[in-house]
């Protein structure tokens, strides 16, 4: 199904549409269908492709009288190529609104062109396919279906929107999942508006062009402005692929957006619309749902957190006593918030709220106890990161706790009570923050980076008897965010239920005796135990083959694409260690295994590490793969892919013992 989301929900209040006709003056004409177009059966730049735009026009403006609404206009063809595809013929426009106002469709057709019995088929969209959703509270779609789409079809669709929100000029997405031919945006701004305009994404501009347009505005009787004409265009678009180990898509794919920052009155007034940081930080300091909260707490908690410290005189163990106080009086109700819900007050008598209402009271709890303490505003990994440019304060999702001791820093997160003291859990990991300070000149951006590693030893310590089997101990060491993972496993699932998946997953092996040590220690490794005995893969009587990877073993590379355009994003740190000791009887020797290999990644990025002995009737395997780096930029992805791959293929290699 294709959305399209035409603008986000802005602050600027403008007037009642009013219905005109659509004009579609611009771009490519309608209704024009060629036997090339209707014959394609395969896009070459991309043979996997379901469906593909053959064409795509967008054009935005400010309308010229009524209401000085914005209208968008989208024009596009798309090919139907396989069966994946039939599903593009299932349209929804977004709509958004508020309270007073909302975004309406002024005018939508279309036509399914199909090549049946040597003529051209078309089947018009009719009325009776189209319906409106209401969503939520901010926002409805239109929906229809095209009718009598199959594989071959094509279908052209174009419709105009109009909307009362002016703050963000509609954004324009050049990539989507589908690769496109062809897509082009115009812009026509009255100079009475200024809008930051920002390019997104990796793909050039194959058009890129601005002109004047003398007095193509009126706003009122004798008020006339010139336009500012953008267009631009990329030709052979290829499709958004969304691979593994990326933040939000949004952050990378391949856009135009808009920004008003001021308007220009016919009065010679200026009306300013962008803040400037300072005026951001004040407006939060003073704002209900944060700053104020921050206070409201401050009462709340302070006689608790005085009692509580009264006799540790040390800061640090201070400060944690605060953050295991607030993360176990507070239930986290797992929504994302820079501003509170129901405040703290009742999120305080309830023991239940949101990221705001809980670091919010941490900030305050450490202020109370005379801590330097401070709210950091961030984007978690599903959003865009903020710019740092100019505020956009709906860029930021989330808030966390700051605090200051001697020249130490920590970023504190009370979400969770498995995160040890100055951990913060891997969605914060989205660029930078903005420390709001409660003193005046004192905000500022802070890194947002982990201290910690995903990081785990593997232990099997195995012997094989004659016929073959094996038996032996295992033990799984987990630190940093990999034992924040497996703590959040098992305390969801419960530890019944994480054992057994753990042993179905274990496939033949049986697994017996299995302990976990350190589950409620958060500062401590947490250590799995357990016995195992696994019976080899038999050839012949005197033939024993068996995989020494027989916990996380990597049977495909998880970096596919030969090229990447965008960063590889683990969050944090990685670093396996898998150790792998094998004693088995004089009656055989060890004929075939793999040879020892060792990879390392430019600039000290990490490094991987093979090698494997055999003496005495005891091979000794070790397995080290040591990534230093949460993320690699696009230019260090080749060499980060071909390391995967020789871990991948060493993970496939069998050991293979004969009888002498």
């Amino acid at each position: 199904m294709r959305i399209f989301s035409l603008l986000s929900i802005a602050a600027m209040l403008i007037g009642s549409p009013v219905v005109l006709l659509a004009q579609f003056h611009n771009g490519f004409p309608y209704g024009k269908i060629t036997y090339a177009e209707l014959d394609l059966t395969v896009y070459p730049n991309d043979t996997s492709a379901n469906a593909v735009v053959l064409n795509e026009f967008g054009e935005a403006y400010i309308e010229n009288g009524g209401n000085y609404n914005l209208l968008f206009e989208h024009h596009f063809k798309i090919k139907i190529l396989k069966k994946g595809g039939l599903d593009e013929g299932d349209f929804k426009i977004y709509l958004g609104k508020n309270k007073d106002i909302k975004q309406t469709v002024r005018y939508v057709e279309g036509v399914t062109y199909n090549f049946e019995n040597g003529k051209i088929k078309e089947s018009k969209l009719q009325k009776t396919s189209m319906f409106d959703e209401v969503f939520n509270e901010y926002a409805d779609f239109k929906k229809f279906t095209m009718p009598d789409v199959k594989v071959g079809s094509v279908i052209e669709v174009r419709y105009m929107v109009e909307s009362p929100f002016i703050f963000n000029f509609w954004p324009w997405k050049f990539q989507s999942d589908l690769p496109k031919k062809y897509s082009e945006f115009w812009a026509r701004i009255p100079a009475i508006y200024d809008y930051n305009i920002s390019l997104q994404g990796f793909l050039k501009l194959t058009k890129n062009d601005v002109s004047l347009q003398r007095e193509c505005f009126q706003a009122g009787a004798f008020y006339k402005s010139d336009c500012s004409f953008h267009k631009y265009a990329i030709e052979n678009v290829p499709a958004f692929i969304n691979e593994d180990f990326m933040t939000s898509r949004e952050n990378f794919i391949s856009a135009i957006n808009f920004e008003l920052t001021q308007v220009h009155g016919s009065n010679g007034v200026t009306k300013k619309y962008t803040q400037t940081w300072p005026d951001v930080d004040a407006s939060l300091r003073l704002h209900e749902n944060f700053g104020n909260q921050i206070k409201k707490a401050a009462n709340i908690f302070e006689d608790k957190i005085a009692a509580l410290t009264s006799i540790e005189k040390d800061p640090l163990k201070k400060a944690k006593l605060i953050y295991s106080y607030i993360q176990s009086f507070y239930e986290w109700n797992e929504n994302y918030s820079k501003y509170t819900e129901d405040g703290v007050k009742v999120a305080s008598e309830k023991r239940i709220g949101n990221s705001s209402e809980i670091n919010l009271s941490l900030v305050a709890a450490l202020q109370s106890a005379g801590l330097n303490a401070d709210p950091v505003i961030l984007a978690t990994r599903q959003q865009k990161p903020p710019s740092e440019l100019y505020p956009v304060v709906s860029d930021f999702n989330y808030v966390i706790a700051h605090v200051e001791i001697g020249n130490q820093k920590f970023l504190l997160d009370g979400t969770s009570n498995l995160l040890p003291f100055g951990v913060i859990p891997e969605r914060c990991f989205n660029g930078r923050g903005r420390l709001v300070s409660k003193n005046k000149d004192e905000s500022r951006w802070v890194d947002i980076l982990p201290i910690e590693k995903q990081k785990k030893k593997i232990t099997f310590l195995m012997k094989m008897d004659k016929d073959g089997g094996l038996k032996g101990e295992a033990s799984v060491i987990s630190y940093g965010y990999e034992a924040y993972d497996k703590r959040n496993a098992i305390l969801n699932k419960g530890k019944d239920v994480y054992i057994k998946e753990f042993q179905d997953k274990m496939n033949e092996a049986i697994i017996s005796d299995y302990t976990i040590k350190n589950l409620d220690s958060i500062e401590s490794p947490l250590t799995e135990k357990y016995k195992i005995e696994i019976n080899a893969e038999v050839a012949s009587a005197s033939t024993i083959f068996l995989n020494p990877f027989l916990l996380d073993r990597w049977k495909t590379n998880s970096l596919k694409s030969p090229d990447r355009l965008y960063p590889v994003d683990f969050g944090a740190p990685l670093e396996t260690s898998y150790y792998f000791v094998l004693d088995y009887p004089a009656e055989y020797m060890l004929d075939e295994f793999p040879k020892n290999a060792a990879l390392a990644l430019p600039q000290n990025g990490g490094k991987y590490i093979f090698s494997l002995t055999n003496m005495n009737n005891k091979i000794t395997m070790i397995n080290n793969l040591n990534l230093t780096k949460g993320v690699y930029l696009s230019d260090e992805y080749p060499a980060l892919r071909e390391l995967f791959n020789m871990v991948v293929q060493l993970h496939q290699t069998q050991l293979v013992l004969k009888k002498k």
